[in-house]
């Protein structure tokens, strides 16, 4: 990583996630001055990996799924070689008090579930394709489309612990959002799609997944950008047809920026207004805490299981996903030592963002032995905090975010893109092709094609989350 360039730089890019990552490197190798612009002391951004216990583990639970557009996938085939592996997923989920293999399958369900449970739920299903669809509310969204016992049983206590709201006061668009198999027919379909589907594998390189972002930045850097860690922008102003950038690390000209941090904090630093003056409306988001838990295992059984991802939607526990990074990938991890990684939603200075890490730890197996799980004895807890995980689309509030992406199109030189630079929940392959196609609206004089733009971010809107 380098130092801040000195002069003017055609643009400055903040945020080192995959998202400004794959913009710095696709600017640079178009020709373009950049300064990459990250304030940790790492890349990856919510996809950084780092070493706990002796493990390589990431910021909750990521894979590359197959959905990868085919120019996205290339490029990180050739960054990353043979250690980006193909991995079939072994994933269980919590419902109606036993486990179920995820991605589902026909004989899980069959054999796995509460007798009389998928009779009730095809029941309740076939009710809601009798009324009129109806997706204003998260709650409506799911009910009018898959009935009340699947959201009664998995949708809403998830949304109750992911988005910190009930499912009443969350938007339609949080639902459609989140939900791919989102009738009767498309979650029948995937379910009988069976071994085949691609749903059912995944890509993950052997030394974690934040290893996407380090080869972006090394190829971003040898392309000729500028990768600056450690330098957090504190202020943003437009000055002389260009930018001013204040950062940690001293001051940056930049003919334009283009932001992938969260957009309420682009919005501060811009000094962004509403039209009338007064302040934009507030965007809120949920926080995360990443609980790490070492577990000591003896040489011939290095893993706690078998299995990935432990999926929790009920109410049991707050944790709503509990992974074991080894099972994703062959790596070099040490044989005598697994990490488990707990995901546990809050709010910012609530009573869970203030526990100290061993009260953390606590509570998490504490929700292992809630759920049936061996609990295991652990080494060591290591908590990474999350400020901004989530974002919260409220009803009624669904112009929120229309009114501060305008108030930021209207400032020339100035474009958002990526996760939290669109509020948008989206996967990782998501971002990187935002960050191509933001790229492509570049026209050859610097300037951006706005209209091209605006037909990409409506194409962005579809994304569905893959789980």
């Amino acid at each position: 990583m380098s130092g801040l360039p000195r002069g003017e730089v055609d643009v400055a890019v903040l945020g080192a996630g995959p998202a400004g990552l794959g913009a710095g490197l696709r600017l640079a190798e178009a020709g373009s001055s950049v300064a990459v612009l990250e304030r940790e002391d790492h890349v990856g951004g919510l996809t950084a990996s780092r070493t706990v216990g002796g493990v390589r583990v990431d910021v909750g639970s990521h894979r590359l799924h197959p959905a990868t557009d085919p120019h996205v996938m290339a490029l990180l085939r050739r960054l990353l070689g043979a250690e980006l592996q193909t991995r079939r997923r072994n994933g269980r989920v919590r419902l109606a008090g036993r486990w179920v293999g995820f991605p589902l399958s026909p004989r899980d369900l069959a054999t796995s579930l509460p007798p009389g449970f998928l009779a009730r739920a095809g029941l309740s299903s076939a009710r809601a394709v009798l009324r009129r669809r109806d997706t204003s509310s998260f709650a409506s969204y799911v009910t009018s489309g898959l009935g009340t016992v699947m959201g009664r049983e998995f949708y809403f206590p998830y949304a109750r612990k992911v988005w910190g709201a009930d499912p009443s006061v969350l938007s339609g668009e949080q639902a459609r959002r989140r939900i791919s198999a989102d009738s009767p027919w498309r979650l029948a379909a995937r379910v009988a799609a069976g071994a085949d589907s691609g749903g059912r594998w995944f890509h993950y390189p052997a030394g974690g997944f934040g290893r996407i972002s380090e080869v972006l930045a090394d190829a971003a850097s040898a392309a000729g950008a500028d990768v600056v860690t450690g330098a957090g922008v504190s202020a943003l102003a437009r000055e002389d047809g260009g930018w001013t950038v204040s950062t940690e690390r001293g001051v940056l000209r930049a003919r334009q920026v283009w932001s992938t941090v969260p957009l309420p904090l682009l919005a501060r630093l811009a000094g962004l207004t509403a039209p009338d003056g007064g302040p934009l409306p507030s965007l809120p988001s949920r926080a995360m805490l990443v609980v790490h838990l070492v577990v000591p295992r003896p040489v011939s059984q290095p893993s706690w299981t078998t299995f990935d991802a432990h999926y929790l939607p009920g109410p049991e526990t707050p944790v709503t996903r509990l992974s074991e990074p080894r099972n994703y990938r062959d790596g070099p991890d040490p044989d005598d030592v697994t990490v488990l990684t707990a995901e546990v939603p809050c709010q910012v200075g609530d009573a869970l963002w203030r526990s100290g890490d061993d009260a953390l730890g606590r509570l998490v197996l504490d929700g292992v032995a809630a759920c049936g799980l061996p609990v295991p004895d652990v080494a060591a807890v290591d908590v990474r905090r999350v400020p901004s995980a989530y974002p919260v689309h409220l009803l009624g509030s669904e112009g929120a975010l229309e009114t501060v992406l305008a108030a930021v199109d209207a400032v020339p030189g100035l474009l958002t893109f990526g996760r939290q630079g669109l509020l948008a929940h989206d996967n990782t392959h998501h971002t990187l092709a935002m960050a191509e196609a933001a790229v492509r609206c570049r026209r050859t004089d610097g300037t951006l094609d706005e209209a091209a733009w605006a037909r990409a971010r409506e194409g962005f809107a579809e994304h569905v989350v893959q789980d």
